[in-house]
């Protein structure tokens, strides 16, 4: 999300997901569950909840620690 990538997550209608970031060039990486929980526990992301692919975008609260992070 930082270099523009999407970090998505995609359901089938049997209720499966699978988080998926997706670079602005190249192919979609998985990515873990517990990573994605990770950040919405932390309040640095949040979905937009919509079926069947929901979009991550960051909150305030993850622009921040991005800014904070290029600033080291």
């Amino acid at each position: 999300m930082r270099e523009g990538a999407t970090l998505k997550a995609h359901r089938t209608l049997d209720g499966e997901k699978t988080h998926r970031l997706h670079p602005l060039n190249g192919e979609p990486e998985i990515v873990e569950r517990r990573v994605v929980e990770s950040l919405v526990d932390f309040g640095l992301i949040q979905s937009n909840l919509k079926f069947p692919a929901a979009t991550y975008v960051l909150t305030e609260d993850g622009v921040q620690a991005l800014t904070h992070t290029r600033q080291k």
